[in-house]
């Protein structure tokens, strides 16, 4: 989730926020489901190439939601265990206001 200074072995690019350092142990699972997304998401662009029915195409969509939902799940439950457990042991309020922010946007 950005809006924290993380230190995660693939990115250690500092973000706007509140700073605190820690790595996820999630991260190699998330960019290997994200890797399979966009995977099925290139292939569904293929199938609108090719002029396949709607509903086929439709319903490789929901897959491909389905498993982003399965990503932004992942993510949130390692953010809660990790960035949000630190933050309310050191009283980090910004931090639980830019995830009540980040939950919001992505229940839209």
């Amino acid at each position: 989730m950005s809006g924290h200074n993380h230190n995660h072995e693939n990115n250690t690019k500092p973000s706007r926020g509140h700073l605190h350092t820690h790595s996820h142990a999630k991260t190699k699972i998330v960019l290997n489901r994200l890797s399979r997304a966009i995977g099925h998401l290139t292939s569904v662009k293929g199938m609108v190439e090719q002029g396949r029915d709607c509903p086929e195409v439709l319903v490789q969509l929901a897959a491909v939601r389905s498993a982003i939902n399965g990503v932004c799940e992942v993510i949130l439950k390692d953010h809660l265990e990790n960035c949000i457990v630190t933050a309310v042991n050191t009283g980090d309020m910004e931090a639980l206001e830019e995830l009540n922010r980040a939950v919001e946007l992505l229940m839209k």
